[in-house]
């Protein structure tokens, strides 16, 4: 996978990376704005309770922030989500004190975000 090889890749990119929480509960929640406009997808993660939309609106205002920072000319309003990964970070193995002497394993889940917004295709 590249990292900063912009001559392969369009658009305007933002990682958010070792998240404390299961890939599995932020996907959800990243089906709802894979696609839609950057002002849209925002609002959408405004009014979720979710602790996933949390880490997702952070890493798409750091996407349209990168955007913005690298063109001046752009404005929010014509940037829209092209692409979205949730991908699985690392995990965290702890012991869990049980009864008996026994010990259960507790198994603390990571989650990495890859965001990248562009100018939309075929604007009405």
């Amino acid at each position: 996978m590249y990292k900063n090889d912009t001559s392969r890749q369009s658009g305007y990119r933002a990682e958010a990376k070792y998240l404390p929480m299961a890939a599995s509960k932020i996907r959800p929640v990243a089906d709802l704005i894979r696609n839609k406009p950057c002002e849209k997808a925002l609002a959408i993660l405004e009014a979720m309770p979710q602790k996933g939309a949390f880490f997702l609106k952070k890493a798409l205002k750091s996407a349209i922030a990168n955007a913005m920072d690298r063109n001046a000319q752009l404005d929010e309003s014509v940037l829209s989500v092209t692409e979205l990964k949730i991908n699985e970070g690392p995990q965290t193995k702890r012991m869990w004190p049980r009864s008996h002497g026994r010990a259960d394993r507790l198994i603390k889940r990571s989650a990495h975000i890859v965001i990248v917004v562009d100018e939309k295709k075929g604007a009405k």
